[in-house]
């Protein structure tokens, strides 16, 4: 990318150091030009838009503040490090955002030394940068450490977890809660900002850190009356009261908007001691209004028109493109819905992603959203199937690995039925290796009682769900991202036999066993080949008869599948 004249501040900072060196009066104007430069690229490459359109001055607030990357900048799950990365050297490499040879949509440790922990997973980044400030204590290292989380990601129970670890562990750990859905506290003006400088000032710090000393004299009554009456005065006018109960100093809600507010803040509360909380509240898609109208939709995007906000895609070769696998399953799960009244749909966050829309909108108090909390999805699911419901679960395969021990502990060994829908098989492409459902073959494939199928087209993947939803035990039907093949969906649905495969060319001397969506590439492999092609159908059971049958009447067997080698089918 060469010089661009609209970007000329921006143009000069090739790292925080350069960043350091500005006047704090011009922070503002980089923040401008970082916000334009945002949507210029991303409308070129697609990504995710609003949640970091919403971090550009905190991103900027922090290099600023913090001596990075000696100072530690842990940014949960990543998809909010675009600002991050531009101001840390990649500007250039912005155009190659999630392409192949380019710079990773998520925060990558080999990519830069700015990318202090890898993360494409939510609600990690309170445990990473909490051992990081425990590790600095112990060699003896002056070093900061901040993790920034969004209001989303610290629902889940692993953020929490950290929390409450982080006060028995005392140590100098910032969190950034960035509150961007206004769904903790819609206190935000003059009043906030000012309690927010003032708490955490110099002069606040001391004389409260002075009363602790003389109060360690005094009776346990009396110091414990001392600290609820602090808390009673900061929990009347801030909403901080499950973090200091948790052990942690909490300073907000601030304008994550207003650089100056965010700047003098963390400048005082980088020489505080031990777990401290910023609470700041900003808006998805700032600065870019069809974004901030819709941030759910500019979450993820591909190419769009950076005035509009108009898609930009390729003019499809066919009038009428394919479904996609998982609006295929969104239609299945509403029909399915239509006559079996117990039929409850369940996500971790992800209902537009998993095809759940037009569910949740006409089957309202049968549809559960329960946050990123993937355990909790399961386990939910598993006392809805005890309770003779039955439950459906929707969820990305890589984000099924979170949830591994309620999968096996209690689901299968359970035996209770559950019927997972497994999104984002296989490869994933631009979301990388963080995203790519390559394992979840492997990792289930060894949970007894579970039934695994993988559909090679529409019309087969719509009768694995009908199996899956008549099966005694749990069972899970994989499918990949992106469009399907346009075959026809039967009206009628009629359920498979369990574990049973089907020929589908017969051929010589090599039989290729397809599972998945891969069956068109196999068939024309056949061809050159003059194979017999077997659409698997289940990876368990396997359909051990046809197996048999097929090494008995060839030289070779070639499985073919979209998983990673070791304990494929």
């Amino acid at each position: 990318m060469t010089a661009d004249p609209a970007y000329p501040l921006l143009e000069s900072i090739d790292s925080p150091e350069a960043l350091r060196t500005l006047p704090r009066s011009r922070l503002p104007e980089l923040a401008r030009e970082l916000r334009a430069f945002l949507i210029e690229t991303v409308s070129s490459t697609g990504g995710h838009l609003a949640s970091n359109l919403g971090v550009v001055e905190l991103t900027i607030a922090l290099h600023y503040i913090y001596d990075t990357p000696e100072d530690r900048l842990v940014w949960d799950v990543g998809h909010q490090s675009y600002p991050h990365k531009i101001l840390t050297g990649r500007r250039r490499e912005m155009t190659r955002l999630r392409q192949r040879g380019g710079i990773s949509g998520f925060t990558k440790i080999s990519e830069s030394p700015y990318d202090t922990f890898g993360a494409g997973h939510s609600s990690t980044s309170i445990s990473a940068a909490l051992g990081m400030a425990v590790a600095a204590r112990a060699r003896g290292e002056s070093r900061r450490v901040v993790a920034i989380i969004g209001d989303g990601a610290i629902g889940a129970g692993m953020a929490f977890e950290a929390l409450n670890h982080a006060s028995d562990v005392d140590a100098d750990l910032l969190v950034v809660l960035n509150d961007n859905e206004m769904s903790i506290s819609p206190n935000v003006g003059g009043l906030s900002n000012h309690l927010a400088r003032l708490l955490s000032g110099r002069l606040y710090s001391t004389v409260r850190e002075g009363s602790k000393s003389v109060l360690n004299h005094m009776p346990s009554s009396l110091r414990e009356l001392a600290r609820r009456a602090e808390e009673h005065m900061k929990g009347m006018v801030i909403p901080g009261t499950l973090f200091e109960e948790l052990g942690f100093n909490y300073i907000g809600p601030v304008d994550g908007h207003n650089l100056d507010t965010l700047v003098t803040t963390l400048s005082n509360m980088r020489s505080l001691r031990g777990p401290q909380l910023l609470h700041i509240v900003t808006r998805k898609g700032k600065g870019f209004e069809p974004a901030e109208a819709n941030p759910c939709a500019f979450h993820g995007v591909s190419r769009f028109d950076p005035v509009t906000g108009a898609p930009t895609r390729p003019v499809a070769a066919t009038p009428t493109p394919p479904p996609t696998w998982t609006s295929v399953f969104g239609q299945w799960v509403c029909r399915a819905a239509e006559r079996e009244p117990l039929l409850m749909a369940i996500t971790p966050a992800m209902c537009e992603g998993s095809g759940l829309t037009e569910f949740r909108s006409r089957f309202a108090s049968r549809f559960f959203d329960v946050g990123i909390a993937e355990q909790h999805a399961v386990t939910f699911a598993a006392g809805l199937a005890r309770e003779k419901m039955k439950p459906v679960v929707a969820i990305y395969s890589t984000f099924l690995q979170r949830a591994y021990d309620q999968l096996i502990h209690d689901v299968a060994l359970q035996n209770l039925p559950v019927l997972f829908a497994i999104d984002r098989a296989g490869i994933v492409g631009p979301d990388g290796p963080t995203h790519a459902g390559s394992f979840d073959l492997s990792y289930l494939r060894c949970v007894p009682n579970l039934t695994i199928m993988a559909p090679a087209d529409e019309a087969e993947m719509v009768r694995m769900l009908e199996t899956g939803l008549q099966c005694d035990g749990p069972a899970a039907v994989r499918y990949p991202r992106g469009a399907a093949t346009g075959c026809t969906v039967p009206q009628t649905v009629e359920p498979l036999e369990t574990g049973r495969g089907r020929v589908v060319r017969e051929g010589r001397e090599v039989a290729l066993l397809s599972f998945g969506t891969l069956l068109p590439a196999v068939l024309e492999a056949a061809e050159a080949l003059d194979a017999t092609v077997a659409d698997m159908r289940f990876v368990k059971p396997l359909d051990e008869a046809l197996i048999l049958d097929l090494a008995r009447s060839h030289r070779r067997l070639v499985t073919i599948e979209e998983n990673v080698v070791a304990g494929g089918a």
